[in-house]
């Protein structure tokens, strides 16, 4: 399939009185919903550059675009290298239709930057592993189908060697997940204990042993996402929990309102200020002549367009198998741009930036994004470790001293 069959199957299937289970059933069996991946998986084993033109004309036809999750962006990138057959084809052409959402269970409580020290421990018991441990900050756990979950199932080794890597049925018994309150005021994360949980043995990912190798690929993915995921069309979170596959493409794409929460689509709802939005509040400010506040937006503009390219970058080594160091660069890039563009636009609110909600302007779009900034240098890993692996992985630096890392964990003393 070329470009221009592409668009003609777009032309032809798209339509707004579908739900978004149909829409999202028919990208699949047309290999269009991540058209990187194989044939009959829900792509068409399309090149990176084949994949953007496909983006593009979602885009272009104001399609909606496929599912968008961590099963999606993370899980099943890393079973399309990792996993076994069964597991990739009972796995992905279910993420592929976006019927399943998908959590991450690695970060812990006592093992953030050192996710290596886990201890959420998996005991065998026949076919099957009993799971107990605390996860934390883990993306839409609520609502999560399956989580890719790692647990330390061999503490006699050091405790990179003794890490392996499920997949696990979030909707069993012994599964709790618990609401973590930002200081935005969203409740993205969440926190999750296990307690005597189950996962068979044919979940497990890569062989016994094997999680932090394979970790390694999850995460790299994870980088290349956060540093700026390019947008094939509006986007829908994927899953029967979400509440959004059987609603009419027409509502969902609907214009928000103009009362409160959904103004912030005009400045953008993340992490940064859209290009547009800067301008517009430097305007709306009356500071558009002020030389130095030019050479600001020329600096965060200029930024923002380096980012993006990198992001291409290292989006399409992702999608074609080959992650490499431009994900952690784009990574630290966006940690910065979230700290200049909070130091920007608050500044041009004046006074009204003490406001928030409906008080404020774009119903404190601004204030939101500036409360959210700090979590660009702290989810995917900090910018601390992303230096890391670019001194030691890409510039070959010496590592850094770890006086634990070939200890038998069991040995090693806890604080």
């Amino acid at each position: 399939m070329d470009i221009g069959e592409v668009e003609s199957w777009i032309d032809s299937n798209w339509s707004t009185a579908a739900t978004l289970r149909e829409w999202w059933s028919a990208l699949f069996e047309a290999g269009l919903a991540f058209p990187t991946w194989p044939q009959g998986l829900g792509g068409l084993g399309f090149s990176a550059a084949e994949s953007r033109l496909v983006s593009d004309a979602l885009a272009a036809a104001g399609a909606a675009g496929p599912p968008s999750g961590v099963g999606q962006h993370l899980g099943a990138p890393t079973l399309l290298v990792h996993g076994t057959a069964e597991q990739r084809w009972a796995w992905v052409p279910v993420l592929a239709r976006g019927e399943e959402s998908w959590c991450q269970l690695f970060s812990e409580p006592d093992a953030g930057s050192d996710l290596a020290g886990l201890q959420c421990r998996a005991v065998r018991d026949g076919d099957e592993w009993i799971v107990n441990g605390q996860k934390v900050w883990n993306s839409g756990a609520s609502r999560a189908d399956r989580g890719l979950l790692l647990a330390r199932t061999d503490p006699a080794v050091p405790k990179h060697l003794g890490i392996t890597y499920f997949v696990i049925d979030m909707h069993q018994p012994g599964i709790e997940t618990r609401p973590l309150r930002q200081m935005n005021g969203d409740a993205e994360f969440d926190e999750v204990f296990l307690t005597d949980a189950r996962v068979g043995n044919d979940r497990i990912v890569a062989g016994l042993g094997e999680g932090w190798r394979v970790a390694q690929t999850t995460l790299a993915h994870e980088r290349a996402n956060i540093g700026g995921r390019r947008s094939a069309g509006a986007t829908f979170a994927p899953g029967a929990a979400n509440g959004l596959l059987d609603q009419r493409l027409g509502d969902l794409l609907a214009p928000p309102s103009r009362d409160g929460e959904p103004e912030r689509a005009r400045i953008g709802g993340g992490y940064l200020l859209p290009r547009s939005a800067a301008l517009r509040l430097a305007a709306n400010s009356g500071r558009s002549g002020d030389g130095a506040l030019r050479q600001q937006l020329t600096d965060y503009v200029s930024r923002l367009e380096v980012n993006r390219l990198t992001t291409i970058r290292a989006r399409d080594n992702s999608r074609e198998g080959r992650p490499g160091a431009e994900a952690s660069i784009g990574k630290l890039a966006m940690s910065n741009l979230a700290r200049r563009s909070r130091d920007l636009a608050m500044p041009l609110l004046g006074a009204a930036g003490m406001l928030s909600g409906t008080d404020a302007p774009d119903g404190g779009a601004v204030q939101h994004m500036a409360l959210s900034s700090f979590a660009a240098g702290l989810g995917g890993g900090t910018d601390e470790i992303q230096r890391n692996v670019l001194g030691e992985r890409a510039l070959g630096l010496p590592r850094e001293p770890q006086p634990d890392r070939d200890v038998p964990f069991d040995r090693t003393p806890r604080v």
